[in-house]
């Protein structure tokens, strides 16, 4: 059974020849820097990046991460990183799928599972702050004023 996606975003990255082995293949480890950047994009979508976060009171640091590489990207591909938000009620759980963008060809998926820590005690919350869910419900209630 597949998760709902309660918010989406995309970014197309051209992959560096600094993020490449010999072979001109993205050394495995520069993934996780590809989620990132897709990421971001995701949390600015909400208005809650890692600025807005600190300034909110909390850090989320990733717990859990997953990465399954299906082909391979190379130096110049053109890839498009989507990050998907399924889970925010007490975790951020992100999906993510790398894909060729000339072929739509799937290279990687992964995802990355981030939890609310206070800064003022550094205790792990239950249950995610009410600043994220305001702001996912602000989203939510802007989607359905446009349907």
């Amino acid at each position: 059974m597949s998760k709902s996606v309660f918010l989406s975003a995309q970014v197309i990255i051209d992959v560096p020849f600094h993020d490449c082995d010999p072979m001109q293949v993205v050394w495995h480890g520069n993934y996780a820097r590809y989620f990132e950047v897709a990421r971001c994009e995701l949390l600015r979508k909400i208005s809650y990046d890692y600025l807005d976060m600190h300034a909110s009171g909390y850090m989320w640091p990733i717990v859990d991460m997953r990465t399954k590489y299906i082909g391979s990207a190379v130096f110049t591909q053109k890839i498009i990183v989507k990050a998907e938000l399924v889970e925010y009620e007490s975790r951020l759980k992100i999906n993510y799928t790398i894909c060729c963008a000339a072929t739509g060809k799937k290279l990687t998926k992964g995802y990355t599972v981030q939890v609310a820590v206070d800064l003022s005690n550094e205790e792990m919350q239950y249950v995610s702050p009410a600043i994220l869910l305001d702001k996912i419900n602000q989203i939510n209630a802007s989607d359905h004023d446009t349907v």
